[in-house]
């Protein structure tokens, strides 16, 4: 266990600005208004319940869960695994997690992707998984291919995952992303370089894990998501965990 000391609010100067001009969509979306604050209602508080007993056998499994096990998605396999804790390292079981990505090449399988490289047709892209007792996740997927994206003259996106955490209810989400150890587009990123505390950026980089890393199959990649406190992981949608 951690310092058990009370909750430590988050550094709200850390989390990325809102308007940065070299990441150019934050420019038109950036509020110009001081932000308004509302309360929550029940409804968001308390549903729509997640029905874990709906989860699938193949649900954590990218390579294979797009055809149902049918045929393996092409790429780099890779197994992306940790524990969802809170700010003294206690583990929040029976926690929904979710991941969405590109394929090995780099393209999303979404209507508006579109990139040159191709879709694979065994790669859905999405995953989901529930926390064991001791706060466990895991995933076994593709590694992401990185991505041109039309914000300046050559920008790329670095190989990277989208992460979703939910609560116990789905108003109580939180939103981050998995970028991979050694990968130089993180520090030439400017949605990455939004964030301006670099141990906030390397708290996202998830190292190899080669003790977890199954010989002649998968490398491992280990990924701690923390709620609150003073090792709180930095979420896009919230200044502070849950």
């Amino acid at each position: 266990m951690t310092d058990q000391g009370p909750l430590i609010p988050r550094n709200r100067a850390a989390h990325p600005v809102a308007f940065d001009p070299d990441y150019k969509t934050t420019v038109p979306r950036s509020p110009k208004l001081a932000l308004l604050s509302a309360d929550s209602s029940i409804t968001e508080e308390t549903g729509p319940v997640f029905g874990h007993d709906i989860l699938g056998p193949l649900d954590n499994n990218l390579i294979l869960n797009w055809t149902r096990g049918a045929a393996p998605a092409v790429g780099e396999r890779i197994l992306i695994h940790g524990r969802v804790v809170d700010e003294n390292n206690r583990a929040v079981p029976h926690t929904l997690v979710e991941i969405w990505q590109a394929n090995a090449g780099g393209r999303y399988r979404h209507m508006k992707d579109s990139y040159f490289a191709p879709l694979d047709p065994n790669f859905g892209g999405c995953g989901r998984t529930i926390t064991d007792e001791n706060g466990h996740y895991q995933f076994l997927t593709i590694r992401p291919g990185a991505y041109p994206w039309p914000n300046r003259g050559n920008d790329w996106r670095p190989m990277h995952i989208h992460v979703s955490v939910f609560g116990h209810a789905f108003g109580q989400r939180l939103i981050t992303q998995l970028y991979f150890q050694g990968d130089p587009l993180i520090d030439l990123c400017p949605i990455a370089a939004t964030i301006k505390s670099r141990s906030q950026l390397d708290a996202l980089v998830a190292p190899l894990d080669m003790a977890q890393s199954k010989p002649m199959d998968y490398l491992a990649y280990k990924f701690d998501i923390v709620l609150r406190g003073r090792r709180q992981s930095m979420f896009e949608n919230k200044l502070e965990g849950m």
